[in-house]
């Protein structure tokens, strides 16, 4: 008798070790979803999902821990709900470890914040990387003053309760339109927000930095003023100059 196939992926895999979260800081993930999609994946990049402010150094890197929203109900969701500090959101604020990206699955809804400034300064405290979200938030200002890395949706004033009622956490989600399990590793950049399986995070780190180190020197030989036939994307000749260059480089 065959097992049954798993539904989600192995939750208790090692987590990625820091060289595979250091070199995923110093790629773009521009050449992260190209690395993907040769491994056949092609749904790994969050639509409508962008920096709250604007990116500069390393990237937002970390595995996630999700946030599920579902719509909210008006004899539910009241002011009063925040006080329970077994509320989804709330549990979830001061569950999720030190180093892990917070990932909400708010169904890309805009006509509410998905997170606010208190939160977020919480998260910050606490040692969470940062917080991904294909919702809105409020006091944007506020929050792009913390420093804590947030891609979102924008910005929407009303509160969260409005649209949104938090139902679980650390559980499979999707979020931007992309499939995120707990435990994937999320990068964040200028461009957006791109999901890595954990099971081939290292493997794909590694490809990554490697193919940056070639689109730097093809970047040289385009500028000075190679054609592309040849060079982007290189013949024999040119891995051949690339292989050389890169011992002196």
């Amino acid at each position: 008798m065959t097992n049954p196939p798993l539904l989600f992926p192995d939750t208790t895999m090692q987590e990625p070790d820091a060289a595979t979260l250091e070199a995923l800081r110093h790629v773009s993930t521009a050449t992260l979803t190209t690395q993907l999609f040769k491994r056949g994946l092609r749904n790994t990049f969050m639509q409508g999902v962008s920096p709250l402010a604007a990116h500069a150094g390393p990237n937002l890197v970390g595995p996630a821990f999700t946030l599920r929203n579902i719509p909210s109900r008006e004899d539910i969701d009241v002011l009063e709900l925040f006080a329970d500090p077994e509320y989804a959101q709330r549990k979830c604020v001061e569950t999720i470890p030190a180093g892990h990206v917070l990932v909400q699955d708010c169904r890309g809804e805009r006509a509410s914040a998905s997170f606010g400034s208190i939160l977020t300064l919480r998260l910050k405290v606490r040692g969470v990387a940062g917080m991904v979200s294909d919702g809105p938030v409020r006091d944007s200002a506020t929050i792009a003053e913390l420093g804590l890395p947030v891609f979102c949706a924008g910005a929407s004033a009303p509160p969260n309760l409005i649209r949104h009622h938090a139902v679980d956490f650390n559980v499979p989600i999707g979020c931007g339109g992309v499939a995120v399990f707990p435990g994937d590793v999320i990068v964040g950049d200028a461009d957006g927000v791109v999901v890595i399986p954990r099971a081939i995070a290292s493997e794909v780190a590694a490809a990554a930095a490697e193919q940056e180190r070639l689109e730097t020197f093809l970047t040289e030989r385009i500028r000075e003023g190679a054609t592309l036939p040849g060079t982007y994307p290189p013949n024999d000749v040119t891995k051949a100059a690339y292989e050389a260059w890169k011992k002196t480089h």
